[in-house]
């Protein structure tokens, strides 16, 4: 990662969250500790919202754990920015703490992301529209699913589907490895014009890649047209403690495109995170100007102006 990401990024997954409190309980924030779980989409999202946040005058923590420990620390006022709420995968984490208030729900930062079942652009315009279509053109295909690690949701719920063979997989093949495997495997196929079907999910580098077309579920196999959201998540007094930081943070709404290309330029061209975040932040004033709506740097003056002044045209 580039310089300037080094220093503020802390390392914390070893940490007990109580050392991350210092100066946390006075009313405006000096400093916000966002939880970033090791996810290439979270990882430049939250950079960007850290960038914008140094320039309107705040300090960053940016701490790296896993999504069960960062929940606990929202809840117990040791983070303050989540963002990444996966939903439906991390609502049953979530929604107790919600309904006990120990955390709020700031904003839909993802809304309405795809995920299941896709094939090539050129798959779909020879006749494949949905997971019904797929034993149509069984040998094709060879008979197989290629899916990602096993025991994820995605794959469990392909499994399913062949066991109750639904839309016609019942002899089918579901081929379980990484997710690089997955897309490695992938890619000869497509750079052959070879058909397959393979698992894809927004946001994520591949859409930009290939050109790919999401299918259709049918007879509720659970395999595609799983839409999904993510939340801007943050300890329930957040609003209380700094209104303008949770203007911002709601106010924080991405583009499933934007986020595909942070992700390609971040995990598939492997350019540092603040690279990626400080070059596309330049390159959409337009759209940082709709974030910081109403939104003021800690000294009172126009967010926007600060975030220009600090990162250049």
């Amino acid at each position: 990662m580039g310089h300037s990401n080094v220093k503020r990024r802390v390392m914390a997954a070893a940490l007990p969250l109580t050392l991350l409190a210092a100066g946390s309980a006075q009313a405006d924030l000096d400093t916000v500790r966002f939880g970033v779980p090791p996810w290439p989409g979270v990882t430049v999202k939250s950079e960007v919202a850290s960038q914008i946040l140094e320039a309107m005058g705040y300090q960053i923590q940016q701490n790296e754990l896993a999504v069960g420990v960062i929940l606990n620390g929202l809840a117990n006022d040791d983070l303050d920015v989540y963002l990444g709420g996966w939903y439906p995968i991390e609502e049953e984490m979530i929604e107790p703490l919600v309904a006990d208030d120990k955390v709020d729900k700031v904003a839909k930062n993802i809304s309405n992301a795809n995920s299941g079942l896709v094939v090539p652009e050129y798959v779909h315009e020879a006749g494949v529209n949905s997971v019904a279509d797929l034993d149509r053109y069984k040998d094709r295909f060879n008979g197989e699913i290629q899916g990602i690690e096993a025991g994820t949701g995605i794959n469990d719920a392909i499994l399913a589907a062949i066991d109750e063979d639904a839309a016609g997989l019942g002899d089918w093949q579901l081929r379980e490895s990484s997710t690089s495997a997955m897309l490695a495997y992938a890619d000869q196929k497509i750079s052959d014009k070879q058909w397959v079907t393979f698992v894809g999910w927004e946001p994520h580098w591949m859409n930009v890649s290939y050109d790919l077309y999401y299918l259709e579920d049918s007879d509720d196999s659970g395999t595609a047209d799983i839409l999904s959201t993510v939340w801007t998540v943050v300890p329930a007094d957040l609003k209380s403690k700094d209104a303008n930081l949770y203007r911002f943070l709601s106010q924080y709404q991405v583009d499933i495109e934007a986020q595909n290309d942070w992700v390609y330029e971040y995990s598939h061209e492997e350019r540092p995170a603040d690279e990626v975040a400080s070059e596309w932040i330049r390159d959409h004033y337009d759209t940082v100007a709709q974030w910081l709506d109403g939104v003021t740097t800690r000294d009172g003056e126009p967010a926007i102006d600060a975030v220009k002044a600090q990162l250049g045209s």
